[in-house]
């Protein structure tokens, strides 16, 4: 059921954000305004009525918070109802839980998907933005990797994933339905989950320890500032004539994570000693070993442009970190899978 918790009057076009409670869907939700949108924000129902990091961001002008799940579809039609442009966001996204819990992730990934699409076909939404990842690639047969690249699910989660891309296509080539997949490469900043390398590092040595628990530090990621990714999403919901594509997020860079934790710790001005947690490697086969994206296609169609080198969002990220009562709502010392 629909809960309306707070609507402010605006006049610009609706969006709707699924997942605007997580990572980047709450960024995403405060750049929409920031453009002038209004925003219907999806936060996942839970009886303590929490809002996720949209609690975060707080009453604003324009912002409507709904409570649901898009696993429900005749939910999902009443949340695409009078809706101009949809996000969505919404899904399980933890590597590691999805080994143990492979169902839930078919559940919300791809059952989910398919009722946000079979919504925004009922609502004749302007344009539907379906999520997807780097992570569909798996490792790199050749890099810079464009759109063309082949599909490897190296994990359930990347399974799910490239499943609700194949619906998000169908949709389009069977019924029309103005369809544009999003494909952020591996974005980071403030609010993501501890379970990621970046924020596991800055917890960690934001709680002044000696020794840091990590994984594996040779693979290599295209790491793009969650800001940046907000505005590629934007751009794409924005340019007219791509309906149909899947477009990358990706600034075209890579790094190794060992280099990224080297960076941080050099920001943080740590020398703490690197531990291997056994935790948290993945499975051989399963371990995408690198990744670095072609943002040729989304630069070409659009203005969109990354605008942070890696040190630049590693600052900011490491300054909201370290803010007053944000290490209390995480838990360093716990690995969360």
């Amino acid at each position: 059921m629909t809960k309306i918790i707070m609507t402010m009057q605006q006049t610009g076009r609706l969006a709707l954000v699924t997942g605007a409670d997580g990572f980047i869907g709450s960024h995403l939700t405060e750049a929409l305004l920031a453009h002038g949108y209004r925003v219907r924000a999806l936060a996942q129902y839970n009886s303590f009525n929490n809002w996720g990091w949209l609690e975060d961001v707080g009453s604003r002008p324009g912002l409507e918070v709904v409570c649901g799940d898009v696993r429900d579809p005749e939910f999902c039609r009443s949340l695409c109802r009078g809706v101009d442009t949809v996000f969505h966001l919404a899904a399980l996204i933890a590597i590691p839980y999805s080994y143990e819990a492979p169902d839930s992730y078919v559940d919300t990934n791809v059952r989910g998907t398919l009722n946000m699409l079979q919504a925004a076909r009922s609502e004749a939404v302007g344009r539907i933005i379906v999520t997807s990842t780097s992570e569909v690639y798996g490792t790199a047969q050749y890099v810079p990797i464009d759109e063309r690249h082949p599909r490897q699910p190296q994990s359930p989660y990347s399974a799910t994933k490239i499943a609700a891309d194949a619906l998000a296509e169908s949709f389009y080539r069977a019924f029309d339905l103005p369809v544009v997949i999003a494909r952020p490469f591996n974005t980071y900043g403030p609010r993501q989950s501890a379970r990621a390398i970046i924020p596991t590092v800055i917890t960690q040595l934001a709680t002044g320890a000696k020794t840091i628990k990590l994984g594996d530090l040779a693979p290599t990621r295209d790491f793009n500032y969650v800001a940046d990714t907000a505005e590629g999403f934007i751009a794409l919901a924005e340019t007219p004539g791509i309906e149909g594509r899947d477009i990358n997020i990706a600034t075209g860079g890579e790094v190794s994570m060992g280099e990224t934790v080297e960076a941080i710790m050099r920001l943080m001005g740590s020398d703490a000693e690197l531990v291997l947690d056994p935790a948290r490697l993945r499975p051989a086969k399963s371990e995408v070993n690198r990744l670095c994206g072609d943002n040729a296609l989304i630069t070409t169609l659009t203005s969109w442009r990354p605008s942070h080198t890696l040190d630049d969002g590693l600052r900011k990220t490491i300054e909201w970190f370290t803010r007053p009562g944000v290490l209390s709502k995480y838990k360093p010392d716990i690995y969360n899978r």
